[in-house]
C-alpha cells in the first residue's frame, strides 16, 4: 500500500510505509558520477527512516556498511527539475543493520492523525484540513498560510518516516469539534471525531505565529499522552526520538520467551483483530496459542527485547490496555523462568 500524507479516507485502520524505502533526490547532470551520488544520497535518507536516527546518514558506521549504494537500488527513474526517484532494497539494508547489531525501526509505524489550531490574529482563527477546498480570493492568502503549514509538517513526517495525515474537515468533522475546542484543550472531543478515521494515533496542534512560543502540541498513542512545543520540524523529530525509543529493535537484542494473556475476544472478530496485531508487532518473531479459556487467549511469545518491548508494542494499539500486577511465572522443576503479561481487549 503506498501511503497518503494528505488524504485520510475515514475508517482506514492501519498503514505501512512502502515509501519508507524510496527516495526523490538531486540530480546534477554536470556533476561526474551524478547517478551514483544521488544513489548515495538516497541510502542516507532511507538510513534515517529505518534507524529513526536523525545523524544516521552521516554516520561512519553506516558508511563502512554501506559502501556501495548502488547495490541496493531495485529501481530509478528520471523525475523534474533534475531529480531522480530512486527504489532501495529495504529488506537487505535491514539484515545488514541487524547483522552489525544497529537498531531498525519496523515499516509498520502507527499512522497519525493531525488537528493543528490556527490563530493568525485579528480574529482570523482557522483548523487545518487535508484540503484547502473552495475560497473566495479574500481567502487565498489563508489557503497559502495553511498549505506552508502544512507542507512544513508532512516535508518533515517524510524525512523521520512517520506517515500522518490531516482531517477531513467536512459536515461531519465540524459538527464534532470545533476551533476552540482545539484551542482550549478538550482533546476528548478532538479524540472523538478522531475515532472515524481509524489512525493510530492523534497530535493536537495550537499555533500563534505571533507569540513568542508559537506551538503547543498534545500527542495522544492509545492511553499515553505527551506533550510537546515546537515548529513543525521540531515536533515531528521529538515524536520520531519517543517511537524510536519505544519500537525500534536493536539487532543485539535477546530474543526471549513471554507468556501473554489477552482477555476480552469473545468474538471471531475480536479473535481475527487481535492474532493481526500480533503479526504485525515489530519485536516478535513468532507466536502460538497455547490455551484458550471463555474469552482468554493465552499466547507464548518469542520477543526481541522481552516482556518490556512486548508491553510497549501492544499498548501502541487501540484497544488493547494492560491488566496490572504483571510478574514472573516460574515453572516447577527445570521449565525456564518466562516473563508474563495479561492485557485486556477493549475495542
Amino acid at each position: 500500500m503506498t501511503i497518503g500524507f494528505v488524504l485520510l479516507s475515514p475508517l482506514a485502520r492501519s498503514i505501512e510505509m512502502q515509501e519508507l524505502y524510496t527516495a526523490q533526490v538531486a540530480l546534477d547532470p554536470r556533476t561526474p558520477d551524478a547517478r551514483n551520488e544521488a544513489y548515495r544520497t538516497a541510502l542516507k535518507q532511507v538510513l534515517v527512516r529505518i534507524t529513526g536516527e536523525r545523524d544516521a546518514g552521516n554516520s561512519a558506521l553506516l558508511g563502512e556498511l554501506f559502501p556501495d549504494a548502488s547495490r541496493y537500488v531495485l529501481q530509478y527513474r528520471p523525475g523534474q527539475d533534475n531529480t531522480l526517484w530512486v527504489s532501495l532494497d529495504g529488506a537487505a539494508i535491514g539484515n545488514i543493520l541487524r547483522q552489525a547489531g544497529q537498531t531498525v525501526w519496523s515499516h509498520d509505524r502507527p499512522l497519525t492523525l493531525v488537528w493543528l489550531a490556527v490563530d493568525w490574529g485579528q480574529g482570523v482563527r482557522e483548523i487545518v484540513g487535508a484540503d484547502d477546498g473552495d475560497r473566495n480570493p479574500a481567502e487565498l492568502r489563508s489557503i497559502d498560510r495553511n498549505r506552508q503549514l502544512r507542507d512544513r509538517l508532512q516535508d518533515a513526517a517524510m524525512q523521520r518516516g512517520l506517515p500522518v495525515a490531516f482531517p477531513l474537515l467536512d459536515t461531519e468533522d465540524l459538527g464534532s469539534v470545533s476551533f476552540s475546542d482545539i484551542w482550549g484543550g478538550f482533546d476528548d472531543r478532538v479524540m472523538q471525531a478522531s475515532a472515524r478515521y481509524g489512525a493510530d494515533a492523534v497530535l493536537v496542534g495550537r499555533v500563534r505565529p505571533s507569540a513568542a512560543q508559537p506551538y503547543r502540541w498534545s500527542y495522544h498513542l492509545a492511553n499515553q499522552v505527551m506533550e510537546y512545543s515546537g515548529d513543525p520540524a521540531q515536533v515531528i523529530d521529538q515524536l520520531a526520538d519517543t517511537l524510536v525509543a519505544q519500537f525500534a529493535v536493536a539487532g543485539n537484542a535477546p530474543l526471549e520467551t513471554v507468556n501473554l494473556t489477552i482477555s476480552g475476544i469473545n468474538s471471531l472478530a475480536a479473535y481475527g483483530a487481535i492474532q493481526r496485531i500480533m503479526a504485525d508487532l515489530n519485536p516478535v518473531e513468532s507466536f502460538l496459542i497455547e490455551n484458550v479459556t471463555g474469552d482468554r487467549i493465552q499466547y507464548v511469545v518469542q520477543v526481541y527485547g522481552g516482556a518490556e518491548r512486548l508491553r510497549q508494542a501492544l499498548q501502541a494499539n487501540r484497544g488493547l490496555e494492560p491488566e496490572p500486577g504483571f510478574g514472573r511465572v516460574v515453572d516447577a522443576g527445570t521449565m525456564p523462568q518466562f516473563d508474563s503479561l495479561e492485557f485486556v481487549y477493549r475495542p
